[in-house]
């Protein structure tokens, strides 16, 4: 009976140790992969900015518009027939100022750009080419007159709706 005296061990601590040991070098593993992950990531890259190297960053800014809400109707000229022509335009800029300029100036430029549309031709205007013209001239025409007030100029002028009768 001797031998029955000595006490046995509980079950379930060898158990528990070892689980223990093995969620600590799960954890172990995981965060070493992370910290891996994000050493290559930043310090691994050529193009990593390292040290006091400060790269500037652009920042998008986009584009701004200026819709005018009458359209542009104006006669042309067509062999031996009258034609109308109907544009809805915006103007577009990359700063608030020019769209604030074409706002303050709508009645000049409105009867330059009428202006510029009565003169072209019925036939230029039905071709893509005629209307990329018309385009490039009422530009001219916009930036002419916000030149001549001392704002500065649109980025481009854009059909919102072209309509030939």
């Amino acid at each position: 009976m001797a031998e029955n005296d000595v006490p046995a061990e509980a079950p379930g601590k060898g158990k528990l140790k070892l689980i223990i040991l093995l969620v600590l070098v799960v954890l172990l593993a995981v965060g070493l992969s992370i910290a891996g992950t994000f050493w290559f990531l930043n310090k691994g890259h050529p193009d990593a900015p390292q040290g006091n190297n400060v790269e500037t960053v652009e920042i998008f800014v986009p584009n701004q518009y200026h819709v005018i809400e009458k359209p542009l109707v104006a006669t042309i000229q067509d062999e031996n027939r009258t034609r109308y022509a109907q544009i809805y335009l915006a103007f577009e800029a990359q700063d608030v100022a020019p769209l604030v300029a074409t706002k303050k100036h709508l009645p000049l430029l409105r009867s330059r750009l009428l202006s510029v549309l009565g003169g072209q031709s019925f036939t230029g205007l039905q071709t893509v080419e005629g209307r990329n013209q018309l385009i490039d001239a009422m530009l001219a025409s916009v930036n002419g007159v916000l030149e001549q007030e001392g704002a500065p100029p649109v980025a481009k002028v854009l059909f919102l709706n072209f309509v030939l009768q």
